[in-house]
């Protein structure tokens, strides 16, 4: 399958896999989809890493030589106001949207092992938490080109990057390096590539051992922080954090104990 998973102990592993640069075609949307709900209803998974596979593209954007739309206007705009169905899969507007508004509080670590571009960032900016890169990763959207705007608002390029380095990337199409990426914060860390998917695991082994429940909290805390005004995000934080210790008082005298996975 193009989009691969696998588990690792308690970590899940996606792996981009469309030669020779992992392009997305409109069924590997559903393959993604698939993939993310199986690991955010496995609670034996505590953390994901995404990744590309081989050594030259992390992902290369949507193949926009495979064939678009549902057949007539009529179909187009069923799919664009309704949700995706299956055996629906081969056809945009599709299961990309279903990816870009799913609720995810399971952290994903990116293993970035080359040029993310298009549908690629977008993913990787949606669906990844820390990311990691090899020095020769760029990051753009060059949709612009072809007649197609709107990815700084599909991806809300301004809640990663600095207004300007937005703009600049959107408006002229032209990718960021690995070294203005980690400038402007975009990744965490560039890494070589033989060490990349090793220092990934490594991270998402340091998170896969706190209790799942309290990253869970962490992940929701600050999502919708992000977006509330402070007294709401306080209430609203003080409520899942008090939820939290309530499940941690066990026993008549209260006594501490650790969460079941």
């Amino acid at each position: 399958m193009p989009v691969r998973y696998e588990r690792k102990g308690t970590i899940g592993i996606f792996t981009i896999d469309n030669p020779p640069v992992n392009a997305f075609t409109p069924p590997m949307h559903k393959e993604f989809y698939d993939h993310l709900q199986a690991f955010l209803a496995d609670r034996q998974v505590h953390v994901g890493v995404l990744t590309g596979a081989g050594e030259r593209v992390f992902c290369g954007g949507d193949d926009i030589k495979h064939p678009w739309g549902h057949g007539s206007l009529k179909e187009d705009l069923n799919a664009h106001f309704f949700p995706s169905q299956a055996g629906k899969d081969q056809c945009r507007p599709g299961w990309e949207r279903e990816n870009a508004i799913l609720d995810r509080y399971k952290p994903i670590v990116a293993a970035v092992n080359g040029p993310a571009m298009g549908m690629g960032l977008f993913y990787l900016l949606t669906h990844t938490d820390i990311r990691l890169a090899v020095p020769s990763a760029r990051f753009g959207f060059p949709e612009i080109a072809y007649g197609m705007g709107g990815a700084g608002g599909m991806a809300q390029v301004g809640r990663h990057l600095p207004r300007t380095v937005a703009m600049s990337m959107l408006l002229t199409g032209e990718p960021l390096s690995a070294e203005s990426a980690l400038r402007h914060d975009l990744i965490n860390e560039i890494v070589e590539p033989a060490h990349l998917m090793e220092r990934a695991l490594a991270i998402a082994a340091l998170i896969a051992r706190h209790p799942p429940v309290a990253v869970r909290v962490e992940m929701e805390a600050f999502e919708r922080g992000v977006e509330q005004p402070r007294r709401e995000a306080i209430s609203f934080t003080s409520h899942l954090y008090r939820l939290q210790r309530a499940a941690h008082l066990q026993g008549p005298e209260n006594k501490e104990l650790p969460l079941a996975p």
